[in-house]
């Protein structure tokens, strides 16, 4: 679906100017996991924490005034998320679950197990423990349309405020969330009911909604027409969560000594969002779609000396295009469509 607003190939390389993908190693757990919203637990220790999160649009913007990090762990049930936020004013309305959390603070998963941009997964979560969990087919901007009624069952969320929730007389410290995952209720983002393979390479990334807010009549009530702010691990480069290919990297090791992602994969698939959006521009000028790199302006050099660059039209009108990567002993091919999704060709 091309969206004649959608700004285009400039709009990108302008995004992903001085972004880079965050990246985390997820340990497994040393033992039983108890989701009580309580992180200062020995389970959690061997655990790093993210970075700090920061402004959704990237370092051009302020640094957020609240910190906010993550850390992660699994085990053979369950992928296991703790964030701490900093928050002198904890505050949260919503109580009906599938709410539209973000109205509130909130705190946001997003998951996309194979990394291919489609069908993935948005959990959201307040203060008050209230969830929010939908599937998406594919991103907003390609005509992607969300399934509220997606349940991850089994799911397990707890919080721990560090001060008095909904009480303006007093200064708060924060609020700490903890979650269970079970993989079994991820099948259908991942097609698969077990648990990731040592080494397997997600797509992911966090977000947190922080509202500008004032005491009225002694309650919270955000500041009227203000905009929120928004704070995530990995910089969107825009105000939209929905961007999958700038979520940050997430790699499963029961080993302390595996690397961080895959360093081939990176750089294949911004080489091929680079044709993704030149070629959203070429259709809105040509009404068509083109079947080579010099009619787009692609240049493959700058991608790190990437082997081959080949398209195919698509029954339907599509397109697609494959890249591919030659270091021996191995061959890697990755293509996109017309739709933005991305998918390891089989045919290596």
């Amino acid at each position: 679906m091309v969206t004649a607003a959608e700004p285009y190939l400039e709009a990108w390389r302008t995004r992903m100017a001085g972004i880079a993908p965050e990246g985390y190693v997820c340990r497994r757990a040393s033992g039983p996991m108890l989701v009580d919203g309580k992180i200062d637990e020995k389970e959690w220790s061997g655990a790093a924490w993210t970075n700090d999160f920061v402004d959704i649009e990237g370092a051009a913007k302020p640094k957020p005034i609240f910190r906010t990090r993550v850390k992660m762990l699994w085990d053979d049930e369950n992928l296991y998320i703790a964030a701490e936020m900093e928050e002198p004013q904890v505050w949260a309305t919503l109580v009906k679950h599938d709410s539209v959390i973000f109205n509130d603070p909130d705190f946001e998963v997003f998951l996309d197990p194979d990394g291919d941009t489609h069908e993935y997964g948005e959990f959201e979560m307040n203060a008050l423990n209230t969830t929010w969990d939908l599937f998406l087919p594919k991103p907003y901007k390609d005509g992607g349309k969300p399934d509220n009624a997606w349940e991850i069952t089994g799911l397990k969320s707890a919080v721990q405020v560090q001060g008095t929730l909904n009480d303006p007389s007093d200064k708060d410290q924060g609020w700490c969330v903890e979650i269970a995952m079970p993989w079994k209720s991820l099948e259908r983002l991942r097609r698969v009911q077990t648990a990731p393979k040592d080494g397997e390479q997600w797509r992911i990334n966090f977000s947190r909604v922080e509202w500008q807010i004032e005491v009225v009549d002694g309650k919270v009530v955000k500041k009227p027409k203000t905009p929120e702010f928004n704070w995530v691990w990995s910089p969107q480069g825009v105000i939209d969560m929905h961007r999958p290919e700038m979520w940050g990297y997430l790699r499963f090791a029961k080993e302390k000594g595996l690397p961080g992602p895959d360093p081939f994969f990176i750089p294949m698939q911004k080489c091929l969002q680079e044709v993704y959006y030149a070629q959203r521009d070429y259709f809105k000028t040509h009404n068509q779609w083109a079947l080579n790199a010099k009619d787009l302006g692609v240049d493959i050099g700058k991608f790190g000396g990437l082997y081959n660059l080949s398209f195919s039209k698509q029954v339907g009108g599509g397109y697609s295009c494959s890249v591919d990567k030659r270091f021996e002993p191995t061959f890697m091919r990755w293509s996109i469509n017309q739709d933005g999704r991305i998918a390891e060709d089989p045919s290596r």
